[in-house]
């Protein structure tokens, strides 16, 4: 298995699993919490026969990636997206994130500019900023994310189920857009993360995004569903498109925060032709 190693726990080096298909245009695939790039198997299978070079990679705690006690944070996950980047010495790259995902894909182009990016694509987005503070009233109270953290310490297979369950709006979706195995699919592989990265990306949740958006000077394409139980839609998608001029929001109807897997269709429609269409000029620069 391919691996790039972005650092050093102790005697272990910190590498990070990715797989890398195709030829053509290269998209930058960076999955949501608790997953790793099997998540993506609907999106890579899609992209590949359209001619474009896909790259998923596991976060680090997380699928075959190194498991370390620490680094579990946006300045850390956004340096490792670096380090893929150039040792792939990836050009004209479309980043797309999925839910935690798309807290990277912010950062790094916050951080890091947009030299090797062309595109970006948010799905069931995180930012702008989730914590409910004096200049941040619509946010949620922090109460809530330490519920979620207790949660974990008490029982983490517990709460990955109850993590699906919304994570698939599973009570409404089960038997037509997922079935019971795609769902203990996916509850096996947030069981198979570190436990430590799973506590510990609940704090990341909070990371303020709102500085890395007034930097981001490439097309961007964010696609929410309106049932997101997760990462709800007027606190995250529908604050996040009016930050962004020129970005396009696209809401679909009834749709949970597993659209990559629910909505793929959908979801993959939308990505190829945002990705095809002209680069359009942008109303501001880094």
């Amino acid at each position: 298995m391919p691996f790039i190693t972005v650092g050093v726990e102790n005697s272990a080096p910190i590498d990070i699993y990715y797989e890398d298909h195709g030829s053509g245009q290269p998209v930058v695939l960076i999955h949501g919490f608790p997953l790793s790039t099997a998540s993506w198997e609907k999106q890579v299978a899609a992209l590949l026969p359209a001619g474009y070079r896909t790259i998923a990679y596991d976060r680090r705690g997380f699928g075959n990636s190194s498991q370390p006690a620490f680094g579990y944070d946006y300045d850390t996950f956004a340096a490792d997206l670096d380090t893929i980047l150039n040792e792939l010495n990836l050009r004209d790259a479309v980043l797309v994130g999925h839910s935690m995902g798309t807290g990277e894909v912010t950062r790094y182009l916050g951080r890091y500019g947009s030299d090797r990016v062309s595109r970006a694509v948010l799905l069931s987005p995180i930012p702008p900023y989730l914590l409910k503070t004096a200049d941040n009233p619509q946010g949620v109270e922090r109460s809530l994310f330490d519920g979620f953290m207790q949660a974990i310490r008490d029982d983490r297979f517990a709460y990955l189920t109850s993590f699906c369950d919304n994570f698939f709006n599973y009570d409404q979706t089960r038997g037509r857009q997922v079935s019971e195995e795609a769902y203990r699919a996916h509850w096996n592989v947030g069981a198979q993360a570190s436990a430590i990265a799973t506590l510990a990306c609940v704090e990341a949740w909070l990371t303020d995004f709102r500085d890395d958006i007034s930097r981001i000077d490439v097309p961007v394409l964010i696609i929410q569903g309106d049932a997101d139980r997760v990462l709800p839609h007027p606190v995250t998608g529908q604050r996040l498109q009016p930050m962004l001029p020129g970005s396009r929001l696209v809401t679909l109807k009834g749709a949970p925060h597993a659209i990559a897997w629910t909505n793929a269709d959908e979801v993959n429609r939308e990505i190829m032709d945002f990705v095809a269409a002209p680069t359009p000029a942008m109303a501001r620069s880094r």
